[in-house]
């Protein structure tokens, strides 16, 4: 067997819709659709989608690790910026010295942007 490629990233979520919005906005990409259980954002360079699980929590960094996703930015402080003023938040656990931010989306999922 050959994997070819990866067709979307899923996240589980409380809320897929609002996810999906936030994302979207954060990466330039379109929801591609949405209900109460499923969303998708695309027209970037992987799709991303959320599925709605019940009495789901965030994650809580740093306590959990687990997989995430990294962004390239062309300026950081000002990507950083502007996700938090669309609903991210910068935890104070930062591993990353200055090589990348760590930011939470509004469910509690991390992601990391670097410059790139």
């Amino acid at each position: 067997m050959t994997i070819t490629s990866i067709s979307s990233i899923v996240f589980d979520c409380a809320d897929p819709a609002a996810l999906a919005a936030f994302y979207a906005k954060a990466t330039g990409g379109r929801v591609t659709g949405a209900d109460e259980d499923f969303a998708g954002v695309g027209g970037g360079s992987a799709d991303l989608s959320f599925q709605r699980v019940d009495g789901y929590r965030g994650p809580g960094w740093p306590a959990v690790k687990h997989a995430h996703v990294d962004f390239r930015v062309a300026d950081v402080e000002q990507a950083v910026k502007e996700l938090v003023e669309l609903g991210a938040t910068r935890p104070a656990h930062q591993p990353g010295g200055d090589d990348w931010t760590v930011l939470l989306d509004p469910e509690g999922h991390p992601f990391c942007v670097a410059a790139g």
